[in-house]
């Protein structure tokens, strides 16, 4: 099974969803992209999986351009911006799902108020995909 998470920046968002299904499902082929990629992974986001014992910090943002020319199981966006630009991914693509989260990187405050915000995003994800993964893949997460 392989799977692109798709994403604006791919520096929250896709890369939490990425961890997690790397996680629980070693053996599918988990990718994460954006439509307008970003220099590195957000340390909030960093800091939040870590929470959950995975790591994320070693990630680099990447181009949805680098997966066109690949075919996928799944291409998830989870944000309204790749949302709106997916139909340019040209790649093929057996099912394409939207599982929106509002955007962490939008908190405003200091880390003791915006951390809240990226648990409760990562907490969202965390649920929305594990019902997902036992949809589409029953028994499989570890």
């Amino acid at each position: 099974m392989k799977i692109l998470i798709l994403c604006t920046g791919n520096t929250c968002r896709s890369q939490m969803t990425a961890g997690f299904l790397k996680k629980w499902v070693p053996e599918f082929q988990i990718f994460s992209a954006g439509t307008k990629p970003e220099g590195k992974v957000n340390p909030y986001a960093v800091q939040v999986m870590k929470e959950e014992g995975i790591d994320i910090s070693d990630r680099k943002p990447k181009s949805v351009d680098l997966f066109v020319d690949r075919k996928f199981d799944y291409v998830i966006t989870v944000c309204d911006g790749a949302k709106e630009v997916c139909p340019v991914f040209t790649g093929e693509v057996k099912h394409r799902l939207h599982i929106g989260f509002e955007d962490p990187a939008d908190a405003k405050g200091t880390p003791d108020e915006i951390l809240p915000v990226y648990r409760e995003v990562r907490d969202q994800i965390k649920v929305e995909f594990r019902k997902l993964i036992e949809q589409i893949a029953p028994g499989k997460i570890r």
